[in-house]
C-alpha cells in the first residue's frame, strides 16, 4: 500500500455557460473530456460494484480501509460528473442518452463475464485513467490554462484522486484472486478488453456531442487536429505514456512502479483554491439530478418487485 486514499466532499459547482467550450482549444477537445464525464456515472459504479464484490475476502485491514475511501472518492466523483452531464444535456447535447446505453452496456458485460473479468476490466481503466491523470497534473495544457476554471479543476481535482487510489483495485486484485499464470492472462485479458470497447464507445460519444453542438460545424479539421495534438502530437497525452501502458504487462507490474506520489503532496492546497473560489451551486442542476436518479431507483425497484 504506497497512499491510503482519503474521501473528499469537493464541490467544483461548474459553470454551466461554458459547459460546451470550456476548453482553450475548442469544442472538439472540450467534447473529449465531455464524452470522458459521460463514461464516468456508470463506469464508476463498475469500478465501485467490482471491487465491493471481493470485499468480505480482504485480510489486509489497511487495505479494507483503502476500499471503503476508494468507493466513496469514487461516489463524489459520480455526483460532480452527474451535474456536469446534466448541464450538457440542458445545453442541448445527447449526454443523458448517451448515459442510458452505457448503463445497459456495462451490465450487460457484468452479466455475461462475472465478477473476475469485471475486477479485471477495472483494474485496467484504472491504468487508464491514471495514465489520463498524470497528464493532467503534469502538463497544463491537458486541461488548458486559459480555459475555463472550474472544469479545469473538476479534472484536476478528479485526477488527483485517481493517482491517490490508483492501485487499490489492483491490490484487491492481487490478494483475493492471487498471482498465476492464467490469473496473469485474465489480468492482460481484461486490458485487451477494455481497450477494444473503451475507444470504440469513446469515439461514438465523442463524434455524437460534436455532431450535436452547432458550434463545430465547419471546424472539423482544425478541431480533429486539436484532439491530435492532445492525445498523439504536442501534447501527447498517449504518445508519451506508451511505455507505461505497455507495462502493465509486465508479470511483476504494479501501478505504484511510476511512483508519482509527489503529486499528492498538493491536494490540500489545491481544494484550498477550489473553496476559495466560492463559486455558486446549480441549484437548478442539483434539482434536476436528485429527481432523474429518483426516477431511476424507482424504475428498478418496480422491475424487480
Amino acid at each position: 500500500m504506497k497512499v491510503l486514499p482519503v474521501r473528499r466532499d469537493v464541490k467544483i459547482n461548474l459553470n454551466e455557460a461554458r459547459v460546451n467550450n470550456w476548453h482553450e482549444a475548442g469544442p472538439h477537445v472540450t467534447h473529449f473530456f465531455n464524452a470522458l464525464s459521460v463514461l464516468f456515472p456508470a463506469g464508476e459504479r463498475l469500478f465501485m460494484d467490482s471491487v465491493r464484490a471481493y470485499k468480505d475476502q480482504v485480510k489486509d485491514p489497511e487495505l479494507k480501509k483503502a476500499i471503503t475511501a476508494f468507493i466513496g472518492q469514487e461516489a463524489y466523483h459520480s455526483r460532480e460528473h452527474e451535474e456536469y452531464n446534466e448541464m450538457m444535456a440542458r445545453n442541448g447535447m445527447p449526454a443523458l442518452k448517451l448515459d442510458k446505453q452505457l448503463w445497459k452496456l456495462l451490465a450487460g458485460l457484468q452479466a455475461v463475464l462475472g465478477k473476475k473479468m469485471a475486477l479485471a476490466g477495472t483494474i485496467a481503466l484504472e491504468h487508464y485513467t491514471a495514465i489520463m491523470a498524470n497528464a493532467v497534473l503534469t502538463d497544463p495544457q491537458v486541461t488548458g490554462e486559459h480555459s475555463d476554471e472550474s472544469f479545469r479543476q473538476a479534472w484536476q481535482w478528479h485526477a488527483y484522486e485517481e493517482t491517490e487510489h490508483k492501485a487499490v483495485a489492483y491490490d484487491v486484485w492481487n490478494e483475493t484472486v492471487g498471482d498465476n499464470v492464467y490469473n496473469r492472462f485474465i489480468r492482460r485479458f481484461g486490458m485487451v478488453l477494455a481497450t477494444v470497447i473503451f475507444w470504440p464507445v469513446m469515439f461514438y460519444f465523442h463524434t455524437r456531442l460534436v455532431l450535436a453542438d452547432p458550434n463545430t460545424r465547419g471546424k472539423h479539421l482544425q478541431g480533429y487536429k486539436a484532439i491530435a495534438r492532445l492525445l498523439v502530437g504536442e501534447v501527447g497525452i498517449f504518445r508519451k505514456a506508451a511505455g507505461e501502458f505497455t507495462d502493465y504487462f509486465r508479470k511483476s507490474f504494479h501501478p505504484w512502479d511510476h511512483d508519482n506520489s509527489t503529486l499528492l503532496t498538493q491536494i490540500d492546497d489545491f481544494v484550498a483554491q477550489v473553496n476559495q473560489a466560492m463559486r455558486n451551486p446549480n441549484d437548478e442542476v442539483k434539482k434536476a439530478v436528485r429527481e432523474r436518479l429518483a426516477r431511476k431507483m424507482a424504475g428498478k425497484a418496480a422491475a424487480t418487485a
